[in-house]
């Protein structure tokens, strides 16, 4: 088992292994074909100790025709232009210059092959003219121009697939890195929707809690009646934020869905237990609203109504839900100066109910009125 798992490191070769192995493999088939040339015809031997360098050094040039594409297809070519003049016998040593032209050619190269290729061409086409003895047959230039052709053409596929498989590779890397970013952002923007209800149900909750408290307080020794009142709205407030912190903290913790958000229907419930008289007003004719529409226009009440029990003396407020061909706008106005000296409008409940209306494309107001301090958005609805 262990000599599996060695031999595995090593095999198959690959990068400058594979190209010596490469250049050993034809070396040899070249050496034999030459060595048997040289005992059918030991008479016709020319310079035969120049040709086995001229074989080697050629052969050995593949080794590095990767890393050095355009210079070994260069060598190789010269190589083989003394070798087939200087020597006898000679053999296909042209085989090795066409791996190197296939080489250049995959590797980005293709006008130093074509060059090399056209000027092997016309030496060859030029010593046959030249020369007294015919070396090739009549069909023989047309083979050597289509091998050239062949060899060209073959690099160029391989190449433009190494480019095809390289841009795939980059294509899902790119879509990997957005789908990781999609990821992050859908994430934080969970974690911020999160924040914002709990801040706008917690906030609303624990507000009243802490009004009705201030009335049960002062009501507890002259009227017992208004009293129990509070505390039982205390009662019902602390368990709606107790629900509130579950559900968030479930989802937090990813075992729990979250429940419907109330919507428009919810305006009313809000209302009635905003401890002080508010009345709720709809213009137009209601239809059904987006999910995320109802809930914004939800929560825009819940933090108006929050604000006024938490900075107005308001004894009223009117809460108005118009019903507009292509928008609900939704609108709380009190009737009273503020009890704090913070500018209105600035806190970061509003902060975020302003960033969550403009995230459904609608606009929010919110400043002094005639009579206290309105907040007013506008939420666009798909046309019916």
């Amino acid at each position: 088992m262990g000599a599996v798992s060695h031999l595995g490191t090593w095999w198959p070769p690959r990068g400058r292994s594979a190209d010596a192995l490469l250049a050993c493999a034809v070396f040899a088939c070249l050496a034999a074909a030459r060595v048997a040339e040289t005992l059918e015809n030991p008479d016709k031997t020319v310079h035969l100790g120049l040709g086995w360098v001229l074989l080697f050094l050629a052969t050995a040039a593949l080794t590095w025709r990767r890393r050095y594409p355009v210079a070994v297809a260069i060598l190789t070519f010269a190589l083989c232009a003394a070798f087939y003049p200087l020597t006898e016998p000679d053999g296909p040593l042209l085989i090795v210059p066409a791996i190197a032209l296939y080489t250049a050619t995959a590797h980005g190269h293709p006008v130093v092959a074509g060059a090399l290729s056209g000027l092997a061409l016309a030496g060859t086409w030029t010593a046959e003219l030249t020369s007294d003895e015919t070396h090739l047959a009549d069909a023989s230039m047309y083979l050597m121009v289509g091998w050239f052709v062949a060899v060209l053409a073959i690099g160029g596929v391989v190449r433009n697939r190494r480019a095809y498989l390289a841009e795939a590779a980059r294509r899902a890397r790119e879509a990997e890195r957005f789908s990781a970013q999609e990821g992050r952002r859908q994430a934080t923007e969970e974690r911020l929707r999160i924040a914002r209800d709990l801040h706008d149900g917690l906030g609303h909750n624990i507000s009243l809690i802490n009004v009705q408290a201030s009335a049960a307080l002062h009501t507890l020794g002259r009227d017992p009646d208004a009293a129990e009142r509070a505390l039982t709205e205390i009662k019902r407030a602390s368990r709606e934020t107790l629900r509130e912190l579950r559900e968030a903290l479930g989802m937090l913790r990813g075992v729990d869905e979250p429940s419907p958000p109330p919507g428009l229907a919810g305006i009313a419930s809000l209302a009635g237990r905003a401890g002080r008289e508010v009345s709720v007003d709809v213009s137009g004719e209601p239809r059904p609203v987006p999910a995320a529409t109802g809930d914004a226009a939800y929560r825009v009440v819940q933090e108006a109504l929050t604000n006024v029990a938490r900075h107005s003396d308001a004894a009223t407020v009117r809460v108005t839900v118009g019903y507009v061909p292509d928008a609900v706008v939704v609108r709380v106005e009190d009737d009273g100066p503020p009890r704090t000296s913070a500018e209105p409008g600035s806190g970061t409940g509003l902060r975020g109910l302003r960033a969550r209306v403009e995230s459904l494309g609608g606009t929010f107001t919110g400043g002094p009125a005639a009579t206290g301090f309105a907040v007013e958005a506008r939420l666009p609805t798909p046309a019916r």
